[in-house]
């Protein structure tokens, strides 16, 4: 028996769910998890559902499940569960959030194959090959910057990888980059969205007296730090607490959020609906 995640997407109306479920069942399939949110925003559903079915040919799953649902102009992805998703991580000189996936990795708590890490910098070199992983520097300056971004293509198609995470890199990806890898691109973003922008966020929450601060996981967009938001967290701070101290906070807040967010994209449990995101959890 092959177990399966599929997911589908399409405009809301009555008979989807079932439609799916008969497309299950004519594969001799049994549905073990599902979940549905209908979004009142867009007008879009969204289902995810995990099944098991004793046809091994992918291309006739997938065939008959979108014969099934083919009257809802449905997009519906499947995917066998142990064919884990290949995740590229890029890293610039802060190397926390690089870390923690790497060992969650390692321990088996991220679903996912991590073929290769890209940085700017050298630093990290060291720490990835450690981990038998390849670690490929691509310097960037405002001159290279394409030509970077083109290894960075070249480098997603030649590994076959599924999602690119920033893990505290710290260039602006061009708006061509964005749209090549939309909906593939998760950024983690040092503060709690929308808040405080550009440099030393947390010392612009200091200065403010803030009470909370925190961290946000989101897609990659053209509109910096705007992109489809997939996790937060906040930690609860006080008067007492330095500039230094909530950057301490703050780097334990974004190694959470990134691997929740991670986790979450890994196990397609996210949807993308406008501006905003489903996000189904485990």
């Amino acid at each position: 028996m092959q177990h399966l995640i599929v997911t589908v997407q399409c405009p809301d109306q009555p008979g989807i769910v079932a439609a799916l479920a008969a497309g299950i069942g004519m594969l001799d399939g049994n549905i073990l998890e599902s979940a549905q949110f209908s979004d009142p925003e867009t007008g879009l559903f969204c289902v995810r559902t995990e099944f098991e079915s004793p046809v091994a040919d992918r291309a006739r799953l997938l065939s008959t499940i979108e014969a099934a649902l083919a009257k809802f102009g449905a997009t519906v992805g499947l995917r066998p569960v142990e064919r884990r998703q290949r995740l590229l991580i890029m890293v610039s000189r802060f190397d926390h959030c690089l870390m923690d996936l790497l060992y969650r990795w390692q321990r088996g708590e991220l679903p996912v194959d991590i073929p290769l890490v890209v940085s700017n910098h050298e630093d990290a070199r060291a720490l990835v090959e450690g981990y038998g992983i390849a670690f490929e520097h691509v310097p960037v300056t405002k001159e290279t910057k394409p030509a970077a971004e083109d290894r960075l293509f070249e480098l997603v198609a030649e590994h076959g990888i599924d999602f690119v995470v920033l893990a505290r890199y710290m260039q602006v990806l061009s708006d061509r980059a964005c749209a090549r890898l939309a909906g593939r691109a998760i950024n983690i973003h040092h503060s709690f969205l929308p808040g405080f922008k550009g440099a030393k966020p947390y010392h612009q929450a200091h200065a403010r007296g803030v009470k909370l601060i925190g961290a946000t996981a989101h897609y990659v967009t053209a509109d910096l730090d705007e992109g489809p938001i997939i996790e937060q967290e906040v930690v609860r701070v006080t008067h007492t607490r330095t500039a230094e101290q909530m950057v301490t906070l703050g780097r334990d807040v974004e190694r959470l959020v990134l691997a929740r967010a991670v986790a979450a994209h890994a196990q397609d449990r996210v949807f993308l609906c406008g501006a905003r995101t489903v996000v189904f959890s485990d």
